[in-house]
């Protein structure tokens, strides 16, 4: 399970820096205008509990693909003697990347947030996670000529960025600050097994 999860995360990752860079593409075609935009991707993930461990809290669950992963549940999790063989096990991993140019204002540093929940006890095993970043940047370069765009950071490190469409950058300026929001999730949830 470790292993595909790594695997799941390092793709979704990927996902969303590709979203990062569509994101910052985009732009308005009057100053004035200049709005934000938000893109999600989600990837949802189930597989079927095979054999569970009371005592050693390991558990052993087959995917849709037939590949077999054994795990040992963290004392987190509360209801693991809810867990039975047959039940199914449903993750759903989002992220979120939102931008919005603004025109005036103070950059601010990094400010990050996270909320967590978790099913009552005795109820089937269920839990959520979340954290959000948010990080204020500074145009401080366009050209047109690439195009491209170049940020600076609260730490003052700067990051330049091809623009695929120019259009895109009418009503940017240097100067403007660029909000950007990226909020990570993961959801769990046991279901018990379906009946015959």
């Amino acid at each position: 399970m470790k292993k595909t999860s790594r695997l799941f995360l390092r793709s979704m990752r990927a996902t969303a820096a590709a979203a990062f860079i569509g994101l910052i593409s985009m732009g308005s075609a009057h100053a004035q205008e200049v709005k934000g935009e938000t893109v999600t991707a989600s990837e949802t993930v189930t597989a079927t509990v095979l054999n569970v461990n009371q005592k050693t809290r390991e558990v052993t669950i087959k995917m849709k693909d037939g590949t077999e992963h054994s795990f040992v549940a963290s004392d987190n999790v509360k209801n693991l003697a809810q867990v039975k063989k047959g039940d199914i096990i449903t993750a759903v991993y989002t992220e979120e990347l939102a931008y919005q140019v603004r025109k005036h204002g103070t950059a601010s540093g990094a400010q990050t947030t996270q909320a967590m929940a978790s099913a009552a006890p005795g109820e089937q095993p269920a839990g959520a996670i979340a954290q959000q970043v948010t990080v204020t940047v500074t145009v401080t370069a366009i050209d047109p000529s690439v195009p491209s765009v170049t940020f600076k950071g609260p730490k003052g490190n700067s990051r330049t960025i091809k623009v695929k469409d120019p259009q895109k950058l009418v009503g940017v300026k240097v100067g403007d600050l660029v909000d950007l929001t990226y909020t990570e999730s993961l959801a769990v949830k046991v279901d018990k097994a379906p009946k015959p």
